[in-house]
C-alpha cells in the first residue's frame, strides 16, 4: 500500500532561538519514500543536519523572531502487513545479550526502572518469559492506564504513570519499557506515524505515536501498549531510550507551539 503522511508545526519565538528537530522518517524506511521527506521551513532559514547517537536524523536551525512553520509531506510504500507476532521468541539471558542492547536495560529520564523493579517482579516474575512476558506487560499497562489527551504531562515518568493511571501514548510506552527493562528484557522507545489504517477511525485528533521494541531471540520486535493490537502502516521516525532522547523538537529559548497537525492516510487508487 501507499501511505500519505506528514505534519505542520508552527512556533512563535519572541527572539531568535536555536532549535533541534527530530522529524524525518527513520533511515530504515528511507528507501520506501517516493521522494525525500525534506523539512520545509517558512520563512526559510539555514539548515544543518546530523545523526544523533542512536542514528536518528536531526535538523538544527536558529528560528527567527516571530512565527516559523516546519512541515513535511511524503508518500511511503508499506507492506500493508500488521506488526509481527512471534510467540516463540525467547528471552536471552543478560550475559548472552549483544553489547549494543545493554543500554536498553538501563534506567533513563522517564523510565525509572529502579523505582519499579520490585513491582515488575511482583506482577510478572512468576509468569512466562520471552514473548508471553512482554505481552503480559502490554496487557497490564493497556488496562492500567486510561488514555486522555487532556491529561498529557511532559514531566510524567513511568512511575508517575503507574501511580496516576492516566496518560497518553508516551506514558503507556514509558511504563511498559520500564517494566521490560526491570525484567531484564532490552526495550527501546520509538515514535512515528500510526494512522487509522485497518481499524475504525478514532475520534481523537491525529498525532505522532509512541510504541516500543524489545530484543527477543536475537531480533527487535514491535509492541504497542496503548493500542495493544498489531497495527498496519506503522512508520518509524526515531528510536532512543525514552522520549527525552527523541523529542520532536528541542528549543534553547522560548518557542511556543501555536499550531500542530499530523496526517497519515492510506492512498486509494481509482481503477
Amino acid at each position: 500500500m501507499q501511505i500519505h503522511l506528514g505534519f505542520a508545526m508552527t512556533f512563535e519565538c519572541p527572539r531568535p532561538v536555536p532549535m533541534i528537530f527530530n522529524l524525518n522518517v527513520h533511515y530504515t524506511r528511507v528507501s520506501d519514500l517516493h521522494a525525500p521527506d525534506n523539512l520545509i521551513f517558512d520563512p526559510p532559514v539555514p539548515v544543518h543536519g546530523y545523526r544523533d547517537g542512536f542514528g536518528n536524523w536531526c535538523t538544527r536551525i536558529v528560528a527567527p523572531a516571530g512565527k516559523i512553520t516546519v512541515s513535511a509531506d511524503a508518500v511511503v510504500e508499506d507492506s500493508g502487513l500488521p506488526d509481527l507476532i512471534v510467540p516463540d521468541a525467547r528471552q536471552i539471558p543478560v550475559p548472552q545479550l549483544p553489547e549494543e542492547t545493554l543500554v536498553f536495560l538501563l534506567g533513563s529520564r522517564y523510565c525509572d526502572t529502579d523505582r519499579l523493579s520490585q513491582t515488575a517482579w511482583d506482577l510478572f516474575g512468576d509468569g512466562p518469559t520471552g514473548w508471553a512476558r512482554v505481552q503480559a506487560v502490554c496487557d497490564y499497562v493497556h488496562s492500567h492506564i486510561t488514555f486522555d489527551y487532556q491529561q498529557a504531562d511532559s514531566t510524567r515518568t513511568a512511575l508517575d504513570a503507574f501511580n496516576q493511571r492516566v496518560g497518553v501514548c508516551r506514558d503507556f510506552t514509558h511504563l511498559a519499557v520500564a517494566f521490560c527493562r526491570a525484567l531484564n528484557i532490552p526495550a527501546r522507545y520509538c515514535n512515528g506515524y500510526v494512522g487509522d489504517i485497518g481499524v475504525p477511525p478514532s475520534a481523537d485528533p491525529m498525532d505522532f505515536s509512541a510504541w516500543f521494541e524489545v530484543f527477543l531471540g536475537g531480533h527487535w520486535y514491535t509492541f504497542d501498549a496503548r493500542n495493544n493490537t498489531p497495527r498496519i502502516g506503522r512508520v518509524l521516525i526515531a528510536r532512543g531510550r525514552d522520549a527525552a532522547d527523541i523529542a520532536l523538537s528541542n528549543s534553547f529559548g522560548p518557542a511556543w507551539l501555536r499550531d500542530f497537525r499530523v496526517w497519515t492516510d492510506e492512498m486509494h487508487t481509482v481503477a
